[in-house]
């Protein structure tokens, strides 16, 4: 798919993989970066894309010769692009990392396909720019170099990590997050402190500092629509379990089994609590979702993907606890746009959380994630009263625009 600004356009963008945050990514730079032009491929079947876009590319991709930046995420094979387009190799070339499959969570590491970290690494060597989403994604990827290379049988090759480095910065990805005030229950709104009136609705600190084959189901739905805001009496609310939510892909990198094995132990101990369970579904959905969805029926409030933003918003603000057992994350979207509808979070402490959220939202152990939970179910107005100490504000577009616009300066 092709999309040009009206002015001869300076910047390339091509995305291989054009869903989810890599979609929001490239709307959010042409929408806000002027003289854009994007070339995308949807996103099906990311194996074939990463192999085969640049091919694809280098024939859709027509000479302009008012081009001077190319911005591509690295699905894309930059490499091999540049060798077939000798014109394309001319331009200032950014390459940015959502992920790398370096250290992308295998089952058994003899699945691993070599191939896919090998393209990025080749597409760092042609790149002018390398630009990583958190510093966990830019220091993983650069200390794993060396032994993924070293799966290579013989002639292996040397020093790319400090051929790298050099290159290398790290950028936020940027959120838009939107006003949610007309969602939030009343002890969220009484808590949150007062706001500028701009586009983002920005939580603050106080103090020290998505194929979807079935369609989401809310098993239990409050009266009226799900945009209506709750200001029911604090004393309602105190009486209210803990909802808990879980806003993530149901694949087995984001580690379901975690989380249903603390809920299923808490729902044994006879703690009341309530659940959404949100995120995008694929083609193949593990089995542990379907036996966790049959043992915490009684518990569920919402369950499966919300294509709404609205609605997925709207579950948010009414929940209490977001959770992520993440196996793999290299950023995080979903639990900072909880965070900014007044979520308590808790994250394992370990990948990109520690770069993101302080210690006290942090658990080391399948054990402590538990008592953490087992402690928010005796006293859920913890939760309801607490005002996090994460200043999402430094996540929106509005603080990295400018970052960006420079990035795609010639």
């Amino acid at each position: 798919m092709q999309s040009e600004s009206g002015e001869s356009p300076s910047v390339l963008l091509v995305e291989a993989f054009y869903g989810g945050s890599h979609k929001q990514l490239i709307d959010l730079l042409k929408a806000h970066v002027c003289g854009c032009s994007a070339f995308t491929l949807p996103a099906k079947k990311w194996h074939w894309r990463a192999r085969t876009a640049a091919l694809h590319f280098s024939q859709t991709i027509p000479s302009c010769p008012s081009y001077r930046v190319l911005f591509s995420s690295s699905v894309l094979n930059l490499c091999e692009l540049v060798a077939l387009r000798p014109d394309l190799a001319r331009l200032k070339k950014v390459l940015y990392f959502h992920e790398n499959q370096l250290v992308y969570p295998v089952r058994k590491d003899q699945d691993r396909d070599f191939q896919y970290g090998y393209n990025q690494v080749l597409s760092c060597l042609v790149a002018d720019v390398v630009v990583f989403n958190s510093a966990f994604n830019m220091d993983s990827f650069l200390s794993s170099i060396s032994s993924f290379m070293k799966k290579i049988p013989d002639h292996r090759p040397r020093d790319l990590d400090q051929l790298i480095r050099p290159k290398c910065v790290v950028l936020y990805y940027p959120i838009q997050f939107p006003n949610v005030t007309r969602l939030l229950p009343r002890h969220k709104c009484l808590r949150r402190p007062a706001e500028p009136s701009h586009v983002d609705d920005l939580i603050r600190q106080q103090g020290d500092q998505q194929h979807r084959p079935n369609e989401p189901q809310s098993l239990r739905p409050e009266e009226g629509d799900l945009h209506e805001s709750s200001y029911e009496p604090d004393n309602d609310r105190q009486m209210k379990p803990l909802h808990i939510v879980w806003p993530h892909r149901w694949e087995h990198d984001k580690n379901p089994e975690l989380l249903f094995s603390s809920l299923i132990k808490l729902k044994q101990k006879g703690f009341k609590f309530h659940l959404s369970v949100l995120g995008e579904t694929f083609t193949d959905v593990p089995e542990v979702f379907l036996e966790a969805r049959r043992l915490l029926d009684s518990h569920i409030l919402h369950w499966g993907f919300l294509s709404d933003k609205d609605n997925y918003l709207a579950v948010l603000c009414q929940a209490d606890v977001v959770v992520s057992t993440a196996k793999h994350e290299f950023f995080g979207v979903a639990m900072l746009e909880a965070v900014h509808c007044g979520c308590y979070p808790l994250c394992p402490k370990a990948l990109v959380y520690p770069e993101i959220f302080p210690a006290e939202y942090l658990y080391a152990t399948p054990e402590q994630l538990y008592k953490r939970l087992q402690g928010l179910c005796r006293r859920p107005n913890v939760a309801r009263r607490h005002i996090v100490k994460v200043d999402t504000s430094s996540y929106s577009w509005d603080a990295l625009k400018e970052h960006f616009g420079t990035l795609l300066a010639d």
